[in-house]
């Protein structure tokens, strides 16, 4: 008897360059019947499933997208009519990813599925700018977070309590960010890196203080991840902790 439903595979992107995709990304991709994407998915990542229907699902930070209830809605009814079904989203699927929603919808359709991750964008760009996020006696530990909210949703102000921290759609949150760590005595030295457009042919770094962040943000036209503690310090000016 023929199963109702096909196979989803939530697949991580990765940060934007097509080769940063996983090996088994790259394959299931290449046989997939439909692909749900990003916003943030490149065209060149697109080429890698040449013979799939590709349906854009938006989801890019401070522009229009597609409702998530109608994504796990287009996520159901593509699991009816093929047999492989690719949510492709940049980074990984299971870091701000909507992943727990898009998962929900399939198990309550008993529709099968599998993740295959993704590199998140922190990692791809503490290699891009050689500042490892962690350093032995200076930091131990990395915290990943966003500002970004649900409609409605009241926005956490809380600062993470780690050595380095990662503020992922930055934009204007990151200098909200900047000003709360400054009125809670963080030192206006700290560094800043920041990274638009991370390992793409447009991608754009700068290093700052965290009281020069505090002021706005010179470049953010593009998806911006910003990356702040000792860490961040150039090699052979770090700070004793």
């Amino acid at each position: 008897m023929t199963a109702p439903f096909g196979k989803v595979y939530l697949i991580g992107a990765g940060p934007g360059a097509a080769d940063l995709i996983t090996v088994r990304g790259a394959r299931i991709l290449a046989q997939a019947s439909v692909v749900l994407y990003d916003a943030l998915v490149t065209p060149e990542m697109l080429e890698l499933c040449p013979l799939a229907v590709k349906i854009s699902v938006g989801k890019r930070s401070g522009q229009r997208s597609a409702a998530q209830e109608h994504i796990n809605e287009q996520l159901v009814a593509c699991a009816r009519q093929y047999p492989l079904v690719v949510r492709l989203k940049g980074g990984d699927p299971m870091l701000f990813g909507r992943a727990d929603e898009e998962l929900t919808a399939l198990e309550s359709h008993g529709i099968s599925y599998e993740i295959v991750p993704g590199i998140t964008t922190a990692l791809a760009a503490a290699a891009s700018v050689k500042q490892p996020l962690t350093k032995r006696g200076v930091a131990r530990s990395v915290a990943l977070f966003t500002s970004s909210t649900a409609p409605g949703e009241v926005a956490d102000t809380r600062i993470p309590e780690c050595d380095t921290l990662v503020q992922y759609m930055g934009g204007r949150e990151a200098m909200l960010t900047a000003q709360r760590m400054l009125a809670a005595n963080f030192p206006p030295d700290l560094p800043v890196v920041v990274i638009e457009n991370c390992s793409r042919q447009d991608e754009r770094s700068i290093t700052l203080s965290l009281a020069e962040l505090s002021q706005g943000l010179p470049i953010s036209s593009g998806p911006v991840l910003v990356m702040m503690g000792e860490a961040m310090r150039t090699r052979g000016t770090v700070k004793a902790s």
